[in-house]
């Protein structure tokens, strides 16, 4: 899976400061919050118990789910 990886991130390089600090602002305000009251949610596809994790990966490898694939206990 290490291969299939894959590491995306953005800049704010290119912007004047004034704009940076309206942006990191409005994160704090807007994004922040909804970590702590837990308004951010995974979209879980489907959950499979841990006995059928070969049923699970082979749903993952075929590209047909849009989340995740959780496997519970």
């Amino acid at each position: 899976m290490a291969k299939r990886l894959t590491v995306s991130a953005s800049t704010l390089r290119a912007q004047p400061v004034q704009n940076k600090g309206r942006l990191a602002k409005a994160l704090l305000q807007n994004v922040w919050p909804l970590f702590s009251s837990r308004g951010l949610k995974p979209v879980i596809h489907s959950r499979f118990p841990l006995a059928d994790a070969a049923l699970a990966h082979k749903l993952m490898e075929s590209d047909l789910h849009i989340g995740k694939i959780a496997l519970v206990v």
